[in-house]
C-alpha cells in the first residue's frame, strides 16, 4: 500500500493499494472469493476488530454522481452506482477502484471528506464541484478543504481523442493528444475557492511495475481508501 500523508495532522488516513496488494475488482477471472478476502483484510488494516467500522463503496460508473452518507449506519455498505462519496462527520471510511483513473482525495480539518473517481468523464463532469458544493451545504468553508490527487495516469502518457480533448480543455486539436487529468482537476479544485492543492508524482502507466493500468492492458483495479476515524 502507498500511505498518502497529505491529511496526517488532521488525524485523517488516505492511501492507495498497490499491485503487490493485488486487485480489488471482482471483474476479473480471479475468484471473487479471493477478491473478498483481500477487501476484508483491508476492513482489518483500517478498522482493527471493531465491529462498528464503516465501510463506504460503490460501483464506479464514469459519472459525476457522488452519495452522502451519514454516521447511523454501521458495516460495509456496497451503494447505488456512483463514482464519489461525501461524509461530512468523522467515522466513516471510503474507497473507490482506479486504474488510470484520479482517484481524488479531499478533506477538512473537521474530519469532513469526500473521495472521488475522476476519469476524463467524470472530470468533464466537474465532479470535483459536486462534491465541494456536498460539503458547503453541510457547513464545511470550502476555503479551508485540501485536495490531494492521488497515483494516476500522467499527462505524457494519456492521449486522447480530439472530441475528449476538446471536451476536457475547450481547445480544438486535428489529432490525438495528450492530456494531464490532474492538472485539469487541480484548476478545477482552484476555481471552487481551494487553494490547497496537492499532486501525487505517481504515474499508473510509467509505474505499471507498482500500479495497475488500464492503458497498459491490466484487468485489475487498485483501491484508492479515505478514513477520518472518529476520536475515541
Amino acid at each position: 500500500m502507498t500511505e498518502i500523508d497529505a491529511f496526517d495532522e488532521w488525524g485523517i488516513r488516505a492511501l492507495v493499494t498497490t499491485r503487490d496488494d493485488g486487485s480489488f475488482s471482482t471483474s476479473s477471472d480471479e475468484p471473487v472469493s479471493v477478491v473478498m478476502q483481500r477487501w476484508d483484510a483491508l476492513r482489518g488494516q483500517l478498522f482493527g476488530e471493531s465491529s462498528d467500522g464503516r465501510l463506504a463503496t460503490a460501483r464506479q460508473v464514469h459519472g459525476a454522481h457522488v452519495l452522502v452518507h451519514d454516521s447511523d449506519w454501521r458495516g460495509w455498505l456496497r451503494g447505488p452506482s456512483a463514482d464519489g462519496h461525501v461524509a461530512a462527520a468523522r467515522g466513516t471510511a471510503m474507497a473507490v477502484s482506479v486504474a488510470d483513473c484520479v482517484p481524488v482525495f479531499i478533506a477538512h480539518p473537521s474530519g469532513a471528506t469526500a473521495l472521488l473517481h475522476s476519469g476524463w468523464r467524470g472530470t468533464a463532469a466537474n465532479i470535483l464541484a459536486v462534491a465541494v458544493r456536498l460539503l458547503g451545504e453541510r457547513g464545511i468553508v470550502v476555503q479551508e478543504l485540501r485536495v490531494m490527487l492521488g497515483p494516476a495516469i500522467c499527462g505524457s502518457c494519456y492521449k486522447v481523442s480530439p472530441d475528449v480533448y476538446g471536451r476536457l480543455t475547450g481547445r480544438g486539436v486535428d489529432a490525438p493528444t495528450c492530456v494531464d487529468l490532474r492538472a485539469i482537476i487541480a484548476d478545477q479544485a482552484r476555481s471552487v475557492g481551494i487553494a490547497d492543492v496537492r499532486t501525487d508524482a505517481a504515474c499508473t502507466r510509467c509505474d505499471n511495475d507498482r500500479f495497475f493500468s488500464h492503458r497498459a492492458g491490466d484487468v485489475g483495479r487498485q483501491v484508492g481508501v479515505l478514513h477520518a476515524p472518529a476520536f475515541a
